[in-house]
Order: C-alpha cells, then sequence, then structure tokens
C-alpha cells in the first residue's frame, strides 16, 4: 500500500512511516519546505511539499495513495494564535478529506484525541460513546477535535471511508518537542518536592499508537472510533514510577484540589506571556479528576498494546538522554 501521513515530521508521525517502512508499505509525507526532518533521519519516505491548508498541495499529495493518515494538527494552543488552531484542526481536516476524496484514496484514519471524549461524573474509565462535557474556552484543542469529528462524520455519512483513532496521553522515545516528555524531566529535576495532584492519567507508548494506526487502516471499521490506551494510573502511581525509572526520591507532596484552578490560571498569564512551564494549564485544571479511558475497543478490533508502560518510560529517559535533552 501507498500511504501519505500528513504530520509525519512530528513524534507520532514520524513513529507511522516508520511503521509503514517495517510493514512493507510505501510512505509520503507531506510537509513544509521548511520543516525540520530530524524525526524521519533513516527513514523511507516521498517528500510531498504543502500543508493541510493547501488544497493544490494536498491533490498532489494524495494522488496515486491507497491511505491517508491524517496527523497533522496545531495542539500548542498557548502559543499559537487560537483562530489558526481552529482552522488547522477543523478546516484542514475538512479540506484533508475533500482531496482524499477526490484522489479515490480507499481510506482515511483521522488523529484525533482522548481530549475530544468527555469524562464521567463517577471517575469511570470513559469510552468512545462519552461526549465532550469539557468547557471549549479551557480545552480549546479538545474542542477543536470534537468539531473536527463532525466533519468526519458528515464524510462518512456522505460515503467516505474514515475511521477515527483517539489516542491518550502519549510517551515514547523519538518525542523531540517534548510533548508528553515534560512529565520526565520535571519529576528528574524536582524529585519528591512535585505536588501530587489527587486524579489519574491515561497513556500509551507511541509504538502501540503507531501499530494500532496501521491496524485502523486495515481492519478498523467505517465511521468508528477508537480510543487508544494501555493503562489508566493514579497521578500518585504514574509520577512515582517516573521517579523510580529516573531514579530521584518518589514525590509525596499532594497538591489541594482547591489551589489547582489558581495555579492554572497562572499558567496561563505565564504562557501567553512566552514563559515556558513545565505543565500546561489543562493538565492543571484536570489534576483533581481521574482522565481514566477504557481502551479494550480497540484492543479487541485493532490489537491489544504491545509496550508495557514503565518499559516505554525506561525507553523514554534513554533516548532523552542520548540525545542530549537531560
Amino acid at each position: 500500500m501507498k500511504a501519505l501521513v500528513t504530520g509525519g515530521t512530528g513524534f507520532v508521525g514520524s513513529h507511522i512511516v516508520r511503521a509503514l517502512n517495517e510493514a512493507g508499505h510505501t510512505a509520503r509525507v507531506l510537509h513544509r519546505k521548511s520543516s525540520k526532518l530530524d524525526a524521519l533521519v533513516g527513514l523511507t519516505y516521498e517528500s510531498a511539499l504543502g500543508d493541510i491548508l493547501d488544497e493544490q498541495a494536498l491533490a498532489a499529495a494524495c494522488d496515486g495513495c491507497d491511505w491517508v493518515f491524517h496527523v497533522a494538527a496545531v495542539a500548542d494552543y498557548w502559543r499559537a494564535d487560537k483562530s489558526k488552531m481552529f482552522e488547522a484542526n477543523i478546516e484542514g481536516t475538512r479540506r484533508v478529506l475533500a482531496a482524499a476524496r477526490a484522489a479515490g484514496v480507499r481510506r482515511v484514519v483521522f488523529t484525533s484525541s482522548a481530549g475530544a471524549i468527555g469524562l464521567r461524573s463517577d471517575g469511570q474509565p470513559s469510552a468512545e460513546n462519552m461526549p465532550f462535557n469539557l468547557s471549549p474556552d479551557h480545552f480549546p484543542y479538545g474542542y477543536t477535535k470534537i468539531l473536527a469529528e463532525d466533519v468526519v462524520k458528515e464524510a462518512v455519512a456522505n460515503g467516505q471511508d474514515v475511521v477515527t483513532v483517539n489516542p491518550v496521553v502519549i510517551m515514547g522515545p523519538g518525542d523531540l518537542n517534548m510533548i508528553s516528555g515534560t512529565f520526565i524531566l520535571q519529576i528528574k529535576k524536582l524529585g519528591l518536592l512535585v505536588p501530587i495532584p489527587s486524579g489519574g492519567i491515561a497513556v500509551i507508548d507511541v509504538r502501540d499508537v503507531a501499530r494500532m494506526h496501521l491496524a485502523a487502516a486495515e481492519r478498523g471499521r467505517t465511521g468508528e472510533r477508537y480510543i487508544l490506551n494501555t493503562a489508566n494510573y493514579s497521578q500518585r502511581e504514574w509520577m512515582g514510577m517516573i521517579a523510580d525509572v529516573v531514579g530521584v526520591p518518589r514525590p509525596f507532596i499532594p497538591a489541594p484540589a482547591f489551589i489547582l484552578p489558581i495555579a492554572a490560571a497562572i499558567i496561563d498569564w505565564l504562557r501567553q506571556r512566552g514563559i515556558n512551564t513545565p505543565i500546561d494549564a489543562d493538565q492543571t485544571r484536570l489534576g483533581s479528576k481521574d482522565i481514566h479511558f477504557d481502551g479494550r475497543k480497540a484492543w479487541a478490533e485493532l490489537g491489544a498494546p504491545l509496550v508495557d508502560m514503565r518499559q516505554s518510560l525506561i525507553d523514554t529517559y534513554r533516548w532523552y538522554q542520548e540525545n542530549g535533552y537531560l
């Protein structure tokens, strides 16, 4: 098969290219002339110049492809203009789907997010049918993803073959921009001084995310969404495991729930002024909630995860050490 990967120069996209290589497929990557290609070093792929808002470039990129993995998105809302995020994540999805349809692409796999799935009030893991119920103002990325999923639903209703995947927090080697690696950096630097929120987190390794993308292309069901999750942890369990891996004392100071909204407001204020922080405001606001998801549907239909999360943390930490991040 020949597959186009949008966002192929990023963390998840580059691992999808690697998985395509390993499975014997032909990979094509849509990227700008200015894009850094470091994540693709050593991989085999065709370059297609352009971006997801360039209809002419998308037409050329989709030509001759059997699959399209639409991974590209603006996720760093605290640095990006919000209007640009809405345009890229929603209108960009619409244009990718239109180009794929016009080119006769067999199937599109759309990378949404678990952030587009709501949280249950009883603290139990959310399944694919849980509607988005967070504040669009405080969680604009998740909101753009649910609106993009509406675009996908419309395309499916009109006969297009699209499968949606919703990954949780993604760990693993090769995270050049330290998207989720901030967990490791923060605990490595501060150790037992890191405050522990009372809630929980859902995590998966990027190599399982990539493998499950390919499985979604091969045998996912049209119009379905699949939560990609390996394990749910309490924040205390998760931070303790990271501390063990990086060799520092386990954090033990609890973060009271009433402090979190105040801290989130401060983080927003800092990031709006270009000051980086080790955790984002969304994570802080949700710190007292169990952000847990039910991945059993994907396990049954796409295959269970293969990478244990402790091993994922070991591999991630080693990669950061070897590449001079720590």
